[in-house]
Formats: structure tokens, C-alpha cells, sequence
């Protein structure tokens, strides 16, 4: 029978007594979600890797100092999102490729125009603000309540229910015609 396993708290407690392990616990848990923010937000893996590795970092470096006013999940994410900011600021550019039309004559399905779709609403959210992307990201792609929303962007509730109303209504224009294919 395996011991049981520490929550949060009780791995930063082992981090700070000087427990190798307690950190590499922390990433195993946190990792799989920070990467998806990340990848959301930049849009680019290498991107997403490397500021994925620099908040670890930071959050390692910084760890003793998590005073456990917020939940670590909440804490970690802040710290991602900063980075993740930092590098949108330093890149500013954007590139897109028009997507190719897709004609099936015979009425099937195209396998590809699921694809497409995709791309299409990558491309979309692609075009939003930072602001709102990572609002709409962090609310209706993974899922977060608005609450935990708000503290990882360090913003009120109000603001991000905004922010996701406003890009909500910018994606709806831009992906209008996916509803006409239908």
C-alpha cells in the first residue's frame, strides 16, 4: 500500500525542508494544464515550451516566498500568464495562412473540413486581444471558473465576464460561416 499522496500545501512545505522531490511532484500535477494555457495563449509550441520552463523556473526560484493566500494552481498560472504576456509583448507579430476551400462533389463528409474548422477557430482566436484571448482561454477552453479567471489575471470577476462577452461576440462574427455550412 502506497502512502498518501501530499496536497499542495504539504509539497511546498517539503520544498522549502529541503525535499528534491516535492517540486518535481508540483510539476507532474500542475505541468499538463500550464502547457495548455500556454499553447492557447501563444499559439506556437516552442513558444509555449520555453515559457512553460520559464515560470517553472521562476515558481522554483520564487516557492519559498508563496504565502498561500490564493490556491498554487492559481498562483502557478499568474505566473505563466506574466510570462506569456512578456513574450506576446517582445514578439508582436502575427502570421496567418488563408485556409484552401474544400469542394466534396459527392455530398460526404470532408474529413478535412473538420480540419479546417479547427484551424479556422485558431485563426480566429488567434486575431482577438491578449486580453480577451486569455480570458476566453482560461474561462471557456480549460474550463476555469470566472472566479479563478479573474485571480490568475489578476483582475475583477466583472472584468473577465466582460472581456469573454466582448470576445465571444468578435468570434461569432469571424466564424459566422462555419453556422452557415452547417
Amino acid at each position: 500500500m502506497s502512502a498518501p499522496a501530499l496536497d499542495d500545501v504539504a509539497l511546498v512545505a517539503a520544498h522549502r525542508a529541503g525535499d528534491p522531490q516535492a517540486f518535481d511532484e508540483l510539476v507532474r500535477r500542475h505541468g499538463d494544464r500550464l502547457w495548455a494555457v500556454a499553447l492557447g495563449v501563444l499559439r506556437d509550441r516552442e513558444e509555449a515550451r520555453d515559457a512553460v520552463q520559464e515560470s517553472l523556473l521562476t515558481a522554483f526560484r520564487r516557492l519559498d516566498g508563496f504565502r498561500g493566500e490564493a490556491a498554487l494552481s492559481t498562483w502557478l498560472h499568474r505566473i505563466l500568464v506574466n510570462v506569456c504576456l512578456d513574450r506576446l509583448r517582445r514578439a508582436q507579430r502575427r502570421r496567418t495562412v488563408p485556409l484552401p476551400e474544400h469542394d466534396v462533389p459527392d455530398g460526404r463528409p470532408d474529413p478535412g473540413r473538420a480540419v479546417a474548422t479547427r484551424l479556422d477557430v485558431t485563426q480566429a482566436l488567434a486575431t482577438l486581444p491578449v486580453d480577451q484571448r486569455l480570458a476566453i482561454e482560461l474561462v471557456d477552453v480549460l474550463g476555469h471558473p470566472v472566479a479563478e479567471a479573474a485571480r490568475i489575471l489578476d483582475v475583477p470577476t466583472g472584468t473577465v465576464k466582460s472581456r469573454c462577452a466582448r470576445g465571444r461576440l468578435r468570434l461569432a462574427t469571424l466564424l459566422g460561416h462555419l453556422r452557415e455550412e452547417s
